[in-house]
């Protein structure tokens, strides 16, 4: 099929690359580099560049726009055919072609009529090198016609029974999409019992009393003109009979036992089955003779509409749709053929050649039937164009054989079957230029020592010119390992050095002449930190320095940047950056981090970093910190719209410098008692200019801050009442997230009370599918957050906004979010799964994404769910404990670790979404191989002797294998005879004899102790005695008589033990010695003594048994041990 006869099929539309890009698709030897001054300057035949499609349906209502966009050089003039015939458009007053173009504006809008315009239009753009064509583009204005009058008659449909509501939409261009509502309109409920055909007729597979209603209406949306049509209503009565008679399927659609389907190659297939029967019958589907295509299939309609997507070949064939319920079945069989109108297998690219050079172009293709290839040349048949010497076709080739500079021409390959075509232009470009070094000249290159240079020499000439490099003015040409040369004259010198500085010459020559350029290369000296900054502890409140002390390339200009924890240090005056430190002053808490110093210069760049850690300062007891007193004495002056002027007298700061002022304010309109937070000032600052937003009543309060904490709030302003306004700003968090396959959830943070600005606070919500000319659907709502759309596809994008607006008007056109309608579950299960065991416990698991298609949502990731089935080695089974892996994104792979060795595992794999998981693949079985055993469960000694012992031990609770033998290792070792002393009868009499002298002992020290004596002083206190006087208590000072602690029973009178029972050694010998002489004692008038012991020296320990006193028994003891 030529390409000048008109198309009824949709094909590829044609390349839209642009002259820079058909330059880099140039195929032969001689490429053109992107240089803008050297394009403007090379001779290029045409290329269309944009172009309007094959099948071109406008809007009767608009301007026919018909695109045609090409480049050249020199600029290309443009013509058009019409229905093959030239189309002479400054004839036609309707009709212009925009400057520089050839895209034609047929206006439409002030009188014309879009169906005068019907036709096959083509494009021609021509200059002195040849001339490119375009598609054939039919033009045809879109209709929506009404619905044809009809009187429809009430259905009286008994229970049970099928229906089918007929719809027949009008024919439109293009065709309507079709749909059921009510009067209210709400989608009518599908289910399998109750469903719409392809045809766009609503199927009852039986009726039951529920549907009987007055308003089924059919709706018919054209989408190129934005209108809907729609069918009077429906009535349908269901009277019941009882009983109610069951039936076995019947298919209403397809009628028959067999039918026949063709689909194009690539379109998606379709094939139908709706059954009527009670109980509602079930549908399946096959292929005869093989599988359904794995991840193309789709099951739509409750299973009543086969959808294979993207079809081939290999889907033709024989598909059969069962209908069954509990009576029995009914069947269909669909013959399909798959066509495939031509596709590309190899297109004919550009080619640039020089005088005197070979080339060819092809142009292959394939189809069903096979498509024809025909070639033109410059637009027309090549068979009747002028011809060429150099120039031969053979088929789907071209061959060019020594071609010269009038072979440059464009030419079309047109490759076209009964069910399209195809075409493309590619042009022949014969150019002889001499070569150009497009490098500037004497180009400075500056590079680091030890690093690779690259010098530029980037040329163009046809022939190809070769390219040779010199160093120096006159030196010799560069050879060898220690440089590398590339296809596109660059120079790369691996590892510069200082002595590889100095002029580089490059030298383009080919047949038609010679040329070359110069350019510098300088090496630097790296730069390096020789003293890097160091890690600190320093006290908080005190000053601490970090170091960066560089040396660089004297020509080279370094510029030192100080981070902090690998951002900009604080806008802070405590921070200061000196040549070769940064110091900081008063440190705080928060200046503890890491610090970096980075040296840049235009060639490197060089850091180092050092840890800074801040400890408590020792407090000083004399100063207590506390937080500062509140402020007060507040006053609003200088009163705007939208602004005033806050003051305050700070408080006290109570040893501890004010940092800031916090300003919160109240709203006593919509929040009463609720206080916001507003801005902050330095502490040094006491009065504030606040910004305002209209419809508020405003109070404010500051609080003060130290380094100990805030102040107790100020006492609130005077009221401040702002006027209304429109609202300044739209709702925030705008989101389009479908709760259910069939709507999108809009939601937004509402305004705050303040941010209403004004009464009557609204929101507008707009939407619109996104990629469809659709018009935005937009509806008014009160105060609230969410707004829910019904009635969409299944997750498709759509464009979204919502605008707030008051009594008194709009906000600012608010900003497009994108966000999707509702997700399903995904539909089918990823494919080709396979396992790698790497080891005993570990395995690797692939398997093939499925289509994002099939996802119908946010695609989240993968689930492997797999499980043990039994040992290899035990042979039983156990209760099945399957587990799961989540592998987040579009991931093909994953590892499972924690295997048992030696035993047989299944897994599957899942998509999952949004919604949840889609359906399993298909179980892979995979096997563990063995694995080092467990130890023996128990080892134990039995019947030792002399010379022999007798071993027993259990087998391993996990054999991971097939247990083959057992290793038994031993070794002697030196024993040696033990005698237990604790044993012994000797040591247990010696033992029982030392126990006894303890007790005796004991028993002695007792008893002398209890016997006593008088001492010396208390014989001189009987001397003296006077009866009405009492001994006084040692314990507390009073009179009476001396007694024991312990059981309270009077002592003779010679005992003084302490109250403690405690015997202390300084106590012992008493006597009057002790006191002295010149004891500061006192007496009573009645001369009893009543002083304190004092002065008393301590006396040397008692030589053998001269003491006084009776040895305590806890001495006696201490002297045994």
């Amino acid at each position: 099929m030529q390409p000048k006869i008109m198309m009824k099929k949709k094909s590829i539309s044609a390349s839209k690359a642009s002259l820079v890009l058909f330059l880099c698709q140039m195929i032969s030897a001689l490429d053109v580099p992107l240089d803008s001054k050297l394009l403007e300057e090379l001779s290029q035949p045409p290329t269309i560049t944009q172009q309007s499609p094959k099948d071109y349906i406008v809007d009767p209502r608009e301007n026919i726009v018909i695109q045609c966009e090409a480049k050249g050089k020199p600029p290309p003039s443009f013509s058009w055919t019409r229905n093959g015939t030239h189309f002479d458009i400054d004839k036609d007053t309707q009709v212009t072609m925009k400057p520089n173009s050839g895209t034609l504006v047929i206006n439409i809008m002030n009188g014309g009529k879009a169906e005068a315009y019907e036709g096959v239009y083509q494009c021609t753009a021509r200059n002195e090198r040849g001339a490119a064509i375009s598609n054939n583009i039919v033009i045809r204005p879109s209709r929506s016609p009404l619905w044809t009058k009809e009187k429809l008659e009430p259905n009286q449909v008994r229970e049970g029974d099928s229906l089918v509501l007929h719809c027949r939409p009008p024919v439109g261009l293009p065709p309507p999409i079709i749909f059921w509502m009510d009067n209210a309109f709400q989608r009518l409920p599908q289910s399998e019992r109750v469903s719409q055909g392809l045809n766009g007729d609503l199927y009852f597979s039986n009726v039951q009393p529920e549907d009987t209603r007055e308003d089924y209406i059919c709706y018919a949306r054209f989408n190129h003109t934005q209108t809907i049509q729609q069918k009077q209503p429906i009535s349908v009565k269901v009277f019941s009979t009882k009983p109610v008679m069951e039936r076995q399927p019947v298919l209403l659609t397809p009628t028959g036992s067999t039918s026949t389907k063709v689909e194009l190659r690539g379109n998606v297939l379709l094939l139908e089955c709706i059954a009527a029967g009670l109980p509602t019958p079930v549908i399946r589907w096959i292929k005869e003779g093989g599988e359904l295509p794995a991840n193309r299939t789709f099951f739509e309609n409750f299973k009543k509409t086969l959808k294979i997507i993207d079809v081939s070949e290999a889907d033709s064939g024989n598909y059969k749709c069962i209908a069954r319920n509990i009576l029995g079945s009914a069947h269909h069989v669909i013959s399909v053929t798959v066509k495939a109108a031509p596709y590309w297998i190899t297109a004919p690219r550009n080619l640039v050649l020089s005088p005197g050079e070979d080339g060819t172009l092809i142009c292959r293709a394939n189809g069903n039937p096979k498509p024809n290839i025909s070639w033109l040349a410059n637009g027309v048949p090549i068979a009747i164009a002028p011809e060429d010497p150099s120039r031969k076709v053979d088929g789907d080739t071209i061959i060019f054989s020594h071609v010269q500079e009038r072979s440059s021409a464009v030419y079309q390959c047109n490759a076209s079957n009964e069910y399209g075509y195809l075409l493309a232009n590619a042009f022949v470009n014969v150019l002889a230029e001499p070569p150009r070094i497009l490098t500037p000249p004497n180009k400075l290159y500056q590079v680091i020592a030890d690093s690779p240079a690259l010098l530029d020499c980037a040329y163009f000439g046809s022939p190809k010119p070769e390219i040779e490099w010199f160093k120096g003015v006159k030196g010799s040409i560069l050879r060898g390992n220690e440089y590398i040369f590339h296809d596109n004259g660059t120079l790369e010198i691996p590892v510069a050095q200082k002595d590889s500085t100095g002029t580089y010459t490059c030298v383009a020559r080919n047949e038609l002449g010679k040329i070359q350029n110069e350019v510098q290369l300088e090496v630097k000296d790296p730069t390096m930190i020789i003293k890097q900054p160091e890690y600190k502890v320093i006290q908080r409140y005190g000053q601490v320095s970090f170091e960066c002390i560089i040396k660089h390339d004297s020509t080279l200009l370094p510029t030192v940047i100080w981070l902090k924890d690998n951002d900009e240090l604080p806008d802070d005056e405590r921070f200061l950056v000196g040549k070769d430190n940064l110091t900081i002053m008063n440190v705080t808490d928060k200046d503890d981090g890491t610090y970096t110093c980075i040296v840049n210069t235009t060639l490197d760049s060089v850091s180092a970093s050092a840890v800074l850690t801040v400890v408590a300062a020792p407090p000083t007891p004399a100063i207590i910190y506390a937080r500062p007193n509140p402020p007060f004495d507040l006053e609003l002056t200088g009163q705007l719209e939208r602004s005033v002027e806050l003051s305050w007298i700070p408080g006290d700061e109570n040893n501890s410098p004010i940092t800031n002022f916090v300003i919160e304010y109240e709203d006593g309109l919509h929040e009463p008692g609720v206080w916001h937070y507003q801005t902050e000032v330095p502490g040094t600052q006491t009065t504030v200019q606040l910004k305002l937003s209209p419809y508020v009543s405003y109070s404010f309060r500051v609080i003060a801050v130290n380094e100990i904490g805030r102040s107790q709030p100020s006492e609130p302003s005077e009221q401040y009442l702002t006027k209304s306004a429109n609202p300044d700003e739209n709702p925030s968090n705008v989101q389009g997230i479908g709760s259910e396959p069939d709507n999108l959830v809009i939601t937004w943070e509402s305004l705050k009370g303040f941010q209403s600005n004004g009464p009557g606070l609204q929101y507008k919500v707009s939407w619109r599918q996104k990629d469809v000319d659709d018009e935005w659907t937009s509806v008014i709502v009160a105060n609230v957050s969410k707004y829910i759309v019904s009635g969409t596809p299944t997750f498709v994008p759509y464009e979204i906004k919502v605008q707030a607006l008051n009594d008194l008007g709009y906000a600012p056109e608010p900003s497009e979010v994108i966000g999707h309608s509702g997700e399903d579950l995904p539909m089918v299960a990823p494919g080709n799964v396979q396992v790698h065991v790497i080891n005993s416990t570990l395995a690797k698991v692939h398997w093939d994404p499925v289509p994002l298609k099939t996802v119908r949502g946010h695609l989240q990731g993968y689930k492997v769910y797999y499980w043990k089935v039994q040992s290899l080695s035990r042979r039983s089974r156990r209760h099945v404990e399957k587990k799961i892996l989540t592998f987040r994104g579009n991931k093909t792979f994953g590892m499972l670790p924690g295997l048992e060795p030696y035993s047989s595992y299944k897994l599957n794999v899942r998509v999952v979404n949004g919604k949840g998981e889609g359906p399993a693949s298909p179980d892979k079985v995979f096997k563990t191989p063995e694995g080092v055993p467990s130890s023996p469960s128990f080892l134990k000694i039995t019947n030792p002797t002399l010379d022999s012992l007798t071993l027993e031990w259990g087998s391993p609770t996990r054999p991971n294998g097939v247990l083959t033998s057992y290793i038994l290792k031993f070794q002697p070792t030196m024993a040696s005879r033990q005698v237990d002393i604790a044993t012994q009868g000797w040591f247990i009499g010696l033992m029982c004899a030392v126990a006894l002298l303890i007790l005796i002992l004991l028993i002695v020290c007792f008893i002398r102790r209890n016997k006593g004596g008088k001492y010396p002083v208390k014989e001189k206190e009987d001397a003296h005695a006077d009866p009405e006087i009492q001994p006084m208590k040692e314990d507390d000072g009073t009179f009476g008589e001396y007694s024991d602690a312990e059981d309270h029973k009077p002592l003779k009178k010679g005992s003084r033990t302490p109250s403690d029972r405690t015997v202390k050694k300084e106590d012992s010998d008493d006597s009057l010695v002790d006191y002295g002489e010149g004891v500061n004692g006192q007496f009573n008038e009645d001369g009893s003594f009543i002083g304190q012991y004092s002065g008393k020296k301590e006396k040397e320990p008692a030589e053998g048994n001269e003491s006084s006193e009776a040895p305590s028994p806890v001495n006696a003891m201490n002297s045994f041990v």
